[in-house]
């Protein structure tokens, strides 16, 4: 054997047990503000901790575009909700608490896809039939319950998913009864508050943490028959996330429990009803948890400077 061969050989042996380093993480969000800040969030937060890039794919459509895309290795992580991963993706019943829920869906993710469900960040984001407030006050109308004798009249504004899944429409109208004046009208999450506003709807499915529904005079209808489900919001993380970052997971406990429903709203209302930089919220926030250091420098910006630098 000659020294050339030799010392490839010796590498080859070397290098067989080592473990292939990506370049940078990569998070993942739907197409709504919620889920831009969320991914914002994590990807920042993922930066600090792994100290490594941590690329954002965002608006990634729905569901199941981001599903495919974690399967499918584009992306290491992003944020669902465990109605969500139960009703749309586990296709199995969702009755339960909270906790409960949160189990069958960490089994079941792990069991079906090897996905590891991390634990709720702190806030519930179900449904939320949403009116204007000077409309459910002139109707008298502040449960879904009351609903069925005046919705022939009104006008519903959903978004894609809802009409499909197992925990939306149809089943919606099947519990309460419910007839409306004419097919729903389909259309972006980030315009049902704008339709709703100008009158080309009356009533819309939105989320109980969307920042407008406050700063707009709206009202939530109460969901007395409970038929949503829990909507904890769980990051979904591929095992080879810890691979690259050991130190992952006990971030991850870190940021459990730390956004409450009140926390989300505000991010939410930042962005939406104050055009703040998604970005700039999410890293606030993590600064007011002591979870970002307030003069972290940031990968994406050194990049993007970078790049510019080079045009």
């Amino acid at each position: 054997m000659n020294r050339r061969t030799f010392l490839s050989a010796l590498a080859l042996t070397i290098c067989s047990g080592c473990v292939s380093r990506k370049a940078a993480l990569t998070v993942g969000s739907k197409n709504f503000t919620e889920q831009l800040i969320l991914g914002e969030l994590l990807t920042q937060y993922l930066q600090s901790v792994c100290h490594m890039p941590v690329d954002g794919r965002f608006y990634l459509a729905g569901t199941y575009i981001c599903q495919q895309a974690i399967l499918a290795g584009r992306i290491d992580a992003y944020v669902e909700y465990t109605g969500t991963a139960l009703a749309a993706i586990l296709k199995q019943p969702f009755a339960g608490d909270a906790a409960s829920v949160y189990q069958r869906v960490r089994q079941e993710y792990k069991r079906r896809f090897n996905l590891d469900v991390m634990p709720p960040l702190g806030f519930n984001n179900t449904f939320a039939m949403v009116m204007r407030g000077a409309d459910a006050r002139r109707l008298g109308v502040t449960t879904l319950s009351q609903l069925p004798g005046m919705a022939q009249h009104m006008r519903l504004g959903v978004g894609y998913e809802f009409l499909e899944r197992q925990d939306g429409y149809q089943g919606l109208v099947k519990t309460y009864g419910l007839r409306f004046a004419e097919t729903p009208r389909v259309m972006d999450l980030g315009l049902l508050y704008r339709a709703l506003q100008s009158r080309s709807v009356d009533i819309v499915a939105g989320n109980n943490t969307d920042g407008l529904i406050a700063a707009l005079g709206l009202i939530v209808l109460e969901d007395d028959k409970h038929y949503f489900p829990p909507y904890d919001a769980v990051p979904i993380v591929r095992p080879a996330l810890s691979q690259e970052c050991p130190q992952a997971e006990a971030a991850f406990t870190r940021l459990a429990g730390r956004i409450t429903a009140d926390d989300m709203r505000a991010m939410n209302y930042a962005v939406d009803g104050e055009e703040k930089d998604a970005g700039a919220v999410a890293r606030e926030f993590l600064v007011s948890q002591h979870l970002l250091a307030g003069n972290l420098p940031s990968y994406r910006a050194a990049r993007i400077a970078g790049a510019s630098r080079h045009e």
